[in-house]
């Protein structure tokens, strides 16, 4: 039995193609280049990059392993529009941009797939720049302006102007640089979790405090299971566990929606003083699990 390595800007799997993959895959997409000569290999200019491991190994077939990977990204497609709808009067009231976000959230699905199917740099390139995008567009719209840089003066729209200046020219560098991307969702991600942190201290809101906390044990539980398969591949082999990036699309297609309810409510303290945003949950409020969305109640409070 022969193991192949395939490379990817920040992902190496590591495939047993005596399963009989290779044949669906090459009907599924001309464009898996990933095992000899793939083009996006060293960057438009021939830059290397250094390849990490991740446990992406097939359970039992080919197509099962393939159906747990397709069947792991599902969430972004249902969650996608399902927020959007559910988040409808609030976006009425505060931005039209947020619909935005939730598309983007459904790209990421939709490129994960890709990549999955394909295990092309292309494949991963596309699913981590969207993800780049969702961040940076989530980033743009709910960032409270006392966090803005000081030259800008606290005006949005220039804020805007920049993270999308800066997100674009990321994009641009990760054809050349794929690390580029790395840093650039690290970044902003880091800077999220230091607002988060700070209002998580500033407020005494109960339903607030009760989000961050969710979604700092989701997030940490995602984190916690795509280095865990990254950096322990070899002893997850050995006890013949291959679902651990499974676990990471599920926990992290819920982490987003809950990230972006808290941000819309530590937003709504600084940009809608004048109404109560109320946090419920999809399908029911009374259930032990559900997808938070945010209901706006008029109110008479002043800043």
């Amino acid at each position: 039995m022969e193991e192949v390595q395939v490379w990817a800007p920040s992902v190496c799997s590591c495939l047993d193609w005596s399963s009989g993959l290779q044949g669906p895959l090459e009907l599924l997409s001309p464009l898996r280049k990933t095992l000899v000569g793939d083009p996006f290999r060293e960057g438009l200019l021939g830059l290397t990059e250094g390849s990490f491991r991740l446990c992406l190994r097939y359970l039992t077939s080919s197509f099962l392993w393939l159906s747990l990977f397709q069947f792991t990204n599902v969430p972004f497609f249902i969650f996608g529009p399902l927020m959007m709808f559910l988040m409808h009067p609030y976006a009425q009231r505060r931005s039209c941009y947020i619909y935005i976000v939730w598309v983007l959230f459904t790209v990421i699905g939709l490129f994960s797939m890709y990549f999955h199917m394909t295990l092309s740099f292309l494949g991963q390139l596309l699913d981590e720049i969207a993800i780049l995008w969702f961040l940076g567009s989530a980033y743009g719209i709910w960032m409270p302006r006392c966090y803005f840089p000081s030259f800008l003066g606290g005006n949005r729209s220039q804020f805007i102007c920049l993270v999308f200046i800066t997100t674009a020219v990321s994009t641009l560098l990760s054809f050349l640089r794929p690390t580029v991307n790395a840093y650039a969702l690290n970044s902003i991600g880091l800077h999220i979790l230091y607002i988060v942190c700070q209002e998580y201290r500033k407020t005494s809101n109960k339903e607030l405090r009760h989000l961050i906390e969710v979604c700092v044990v989701l997030w940490a539980g995602a984190l916690t299971s795509w280095i865990s398969d990254r950096l322990h591949c070899s002893f997850w082999q050995r006890i013949h566990f291959f679902y651990l990036h499974s676990i990471w699309h599920l926990l992290i297609s819920i982490t987003f929606p809950y990230g972006m309810v808290t941000m819309a409510l530590v937003d709504a303290n600084y940009e809608m003083p004048g109404e109560t945003l109320k946090v419920r949950y999809w399908p029911r409020d009374s259930w032990p699990v559900g997808l938070p969305y945010v209901e706006i109640r008029g109110d008479d409070k002043n800043c």
